[in-house]
């Protein structure tokens, strides 16, 4: 009885690993899918200019908008002014901050509502279908139709200019896309036997909508908000160098290019910076959706 009961309790605690092993092996598979090399070096890029544009304001000393003429304007770099100064003696690096805030936040802000509204239309177009999809579908292939930057132009031109016009202009025609992504997914989706089992047991359509299908078919949405987020940045630097986005004296990536083209001979670096740094987030945007895009493929 003894050497049964002791090679019982030698072998309760292989049987207990063994049987918890898939689930803690699962667990660190799906993690270990989010921690791909493209999605950690888009992370970290965009990261660190998020904490940039936020920080270094803060501890600056300088000015981004008042003509400081008591320095060399066009000096080379140095301890006080890290990236130089432009024709108006103001220092580049705490501009470069300045413009990046803004372009974020116009980013964030375009890309966050676009993807909620889009996705909540596309979402219940796909589900019901109907008249409302059909009416739905009608103004998205209408938009679609017009060129994006061209459009989005014409509503600048309408509401003004400014950054916040900026948004709104994009708030109007940027949903469709969400849309027809969400609505594709969703026509999917809601013929499988998951939703089928899930009706028969009771459940209401709102919570088969958004506690079932909308976690399963949201992800090639979040994969093209990235690039969606690139795609406002352009936007927005675009708007201001044609000069209908953010206007001077305030700094802002496009309008800095666009005040730098007169003195491109004289100092190279002012139209070089807020370019280079248009082109490190955007393809810190690019990298979390390639990185994205490898996490939340179906295995199989």
């Amino acid at each position: 009885m003894s050497a049964a009961t002791a090679t019982t309790s030698t072998r309760a605690p292989t049987t207990l690993s063994a049987a918890g092993e898939p689930a803690a092996s699962r667990a660190s598979g799906q993690w270990r899918r989010f921690v791909n090399p493209l999605l950690v070096l888009g992370g970290v890029i965009v990261g660190l200019a998020i904490l940039f544009v936020i920080v270094y304001p803060m501890v600056s000393p300088h000015s981004p908008t008042e003509p400081n003429f008591s320095v060399e304007t066009f000096a080379p770099s140095s301890w006080a002014h890290p990236l130089g100064t432009d024709n108006f003696g103001r220092d580049t690096l705490t501009r470069l901050a300045y413009g990046g805030r803004i372009d974020l936040v116009i980013a964030f802000a375009a890309t966050s509502v676009t993807l909620v509204v889009g996705g909540a239309l596309g979402l219940a177009a796909g589900y019901f279908g109907g008249w409302f999809d059909s009416l739905l579908m009608r103004l998205v292939d209408f938009t679609l139709t017009l060129p994006y930057l061209v459009l989005v132009i014409a509503l600048v031109a309408v509401l003004g200019t400014g950054a916040w016009n900026i948004v709104y202009a994009i708030w109007l025609v940027g949903w469709v896309a969400y849309t027809r992504i969400i609505r594709a997914e969703t026509l999917v989706a809601r013929r499988l036997e998951y939703v089928e089992a899930a009706r028969v047991i009771g459940m209401g359509e709102h919570r088969i909508m958004f506690r079932h299908i909308l976690p399963n078919v949201v992800s090639a949405a979040l994969i093209f908000a990235m690039a969606d987020m690139v795609l406002n940045i352009l936007v927005s630097t675009s708007l201001s160098f044609l000069g209908l986005g953010v206007q001077p004296p305030n700094p802002e990536w496009g309008l800095m290019v666009a005040e730098a083209r007169d003195f491109f001979l004289r100092d190279w670096r002012l139209i070089t910076y807020p370019g280079l740094a248009v082109l490190v987030v955007g393809a810190g945007f690019g990298l979390i959706g390639d990185g994205l895009a490898q996490a939340l493929r179906p295995r199989g």
